[in-house]
């Protein structure tokens, strides 16, 4: 894009590698239910309800979740048309975290699971967020003009 210098190649590398881990989330949609109530029980959360709420929720936010894959995989292969884009979805990560491990904490959730969700989100947001601002705006072309 005119004017704008390509994103350093770490960045880049980072947001495909967010946008591939969250893209596995399809994975989920189609999964025998039997395997969410085996996944469950090994992961020691009780016993899964089955109920229609239940496939509908555990279905439905891995289907956001890869659709958010799929877009950083998108705009990870043209980073300075969607800069703005890619800050704006930095601070939503931040913000995500943050509410996830509220919920999971609400909820109950166990330890484990609390640490190992919402503060990696930060974190990840925190690190794009320190490469992103690292990240020069202008070409080296334009800023001679």
């Amino acid at each position: 894009m005119p004017g704008y210098r390509q994103p350093p190649k770490y960045l880049t590398g980072l947001v495909r590698l967010q946008g591939a881990m969250l893209s596995v989330a399809v994975l989920p949609i189609l999964m025998p239910t039997e395997w969410m109530v085996y996944l469950h029980t090994q992961l020691q959360l009780g016993d899964l309800p089955i109920a229609p709420i239940v496939e509908y929720l555990t279905r439905s936010v891995s289907a956001v979740y890869a659709m958010h894959g799929v877009l950083l995989l998108f705009i990870s292969f043209d980073l300075a048309k969607y800069r703005s884009l890619l800050r704006f979805l930095i601070l939503v990560h931040g913000l995500h975290g943050t509410l996830m491990l509220g919920i999971d904490l609400w909820a109950g959730m166990p330890w484990w699971w609390s640490a190992g969700e919402g503060p990696p989100i930060m974190a990840f947001a925190a690190i794009l967020g320190v490469l992103y601002r690292r990240w020069p705006t202008e070409s080296p072309q334009a800023a001679e003009h």
